[in-house]
């Protein structure tokens, strides 16, 4: 088995694409199809099937593919040890993200610090994200909330309350905030249900025994503050990611306290990978000093 056909193998499985893999590794697809074929001919295996114009890993591919990733992990942990040496220098730091809003000052704080460093960031719902860090994709995520799991370390950086809006013809628009009882049967655009900010503030108002409409569901911040300027309902966010816009009117809920959480979340096998340390030590300096960090905090509690 060569590495270039391994190499190949584990492109298409990342993407179930031949066309995608061979745009990646700058080279042709009968390139990627004749690795591939090769490998499978050499040991008498499938490794793909194909239904239709889509492509799917066998059991045989999927067990590979699972090797294939802690192998491709560690040749690039090799290569940032050996980019230690020359002092951190050159590498690239692969960060996953739930949203920008988080992330940011960890990221400006690590590029100042290792400037000739690359980093590419994914953005994407906490599902995914959590899944390209277990599957070696990232080096890295910042999450909201974090299941207990041997495989991970956890660290709480930030917490930002929830606060509500309105769009600028509503009712509660001239106030300074509200109570959580007037948020009975309003009329609510909502994050989808398994979103941190809908959990967080669904257990808030089942707790203080009110019932708001939700009248939409929209997976997209952006989505859901147009929908409430247009004065399709309410909305709920962090407020940190709250933008000022002249159309909608920012509500702190004054009775209740609902907070969301951002944590630095790494695999704990590569919590001495050199680049997940040098973020990790940035991260340090950017904690306040009273604040653990080998504690887990849920991301739906309240204080």
């Amino acid at each position: 088995m060569r590495h270039t056909q391994l190499r190949s193998f584990h492109a298409v499985a990342q993407r179930l694409s031949f066309t995608a893999a061979a745009r990646e590794l700058g080279v042709s697809q009968p390139t990627i199809t004749t690795q591939v074929k090769s490998l499978e001919q050499e040991f008498g295996v499938e490794l793909f099937v194909r239904r239709g114009r889509r492509i799917e890993l066998t059991e045989t591919g999927a067990g590979l593919l699972e090797i294939a990733r802690r192998l491709f992990a560690d040749e690039k942990e090799a290569a940032d040890y050996l980019n230690e040496t020359r002092g951190l220098r050159t590498g690239h730091l692969r960060v996953g993200a739930v949203g920008p809003y988080h992330v940011t000052d960890m990221l400006a704080a690590f590029n100042a610090r290792h400037p000739g460093l690359y980093v590419s960031v994914t953005v994407g719902n906490s599902r995914d994200t959590l899944r390209d860090l277990l599957d070696y994709r990232t080096d890295v995520a910042v999450l909201a909330h974090v299941d207990p799991d041997p495989r991970l370390v956890a660290i709480p950086y930030r917490r930002h309350r929830v606060i509500a809006f309105c769009p600028i013809d509503h009712p509660f628009a001239q106030r300074r905030s509200i109570r959580a009882r007037d948020m009975e049967g309003q009329r609510l655009v909502v994050r989808e249900a398994g979103s941190t900010t809908r959990r967080a503030f669904d257990q808030a108002m089942r707790e203080a025994d009110v019932r708001p409409k939700v009248v939409m569901e929209i997976g997209s911040r952006e989505s859901i503050r147009e929908a409430v300027a247009k004065g399709i309902g309410m909305g709920v966010v962090s407020e940190a990611e709250f933008i000022p816009d002249p159309r909608i009117r920012k509500l702190p809920i004054a009775d209740t306290e609902i907070y969301t959480y951002a944590h630095v979340v790494h695999l704990k096998e590569r919590q001495k990978a050199r680049l997940v340390h040098a973020f990790l030590q940035v991260l340090a300096g950017l904690l306040p000093v009273s604040s653990p960090s080998s504690r887990r905090r849920p991301s739906n509690s309240r204080r």
